[in-house]
């Protein structure tokens, strides 16, 4: 029996791996990249990245990647928290979703232009696709991210 696999792109160099689903990979198996052999990430995660991480992942990534621009102390932010896990899920192997704290990093904010919190932009192949700001209701946000994706 073969396991579903889903595609997952590399924060090191950005190749787009198949990541196995099967009960052995949530396991503490450590799933690693067929390029670089880094440890890869698993599809359907929210994950919280470093600048560098980022910028490796929106140039080089063949999946759509979806950045959310947050405070921790941002109330809008943890009512899209939530939001953000379910599209994950739901979208595995389709998108990447990360999160960005701009409190922590302020300058990859700067950088991105981004002015208010929760921003979100939708990058493919290292060209912004789209952005909002502001919470907004989970059908409308998942309609917004598939139109761009």
């Amino acid at each position: 029996m073969e396991s579903k696999k889903v595609k997952t792109s590399c924060f090191n160099c950005g190749q787009t791996n198949y990541y196995p689903l099967d009960s052995q990979s949530g396991l503490g198996k450590k799933v690693v990249c067929g390029r670089c052999h880094s440890p890869l990430p698993r599809p359907g995660d929210v994950l919280e990245v470093l600048p560098g991480q980022a910028m490796a992942l929106l140039s080089k990534s063949s999946l759509p990647v979806l950045v959310d621009f947050y405070s921790p102390s941002c109330g809008p932010c943890h009512l899209m928290a939530p939001v953000l896990e379910r599209l994950a899920r739901r979208r595995a192997g389709e998108i990447m979703v990360i999160k960005i704290n701009v409190d922590e990093f302020p300058q990859m904010g700067a950088q991105m232009g981004v002015q208010a919190v929760p921003t979100f932009v939708v990058f493919h192949k290292n060209a912004e696709r789209g952005r909002i700001t502001g919470a907004l209701a989970e059908t409308d946000f998942a309609l917004w991210v598939a139109k761009l994706t």
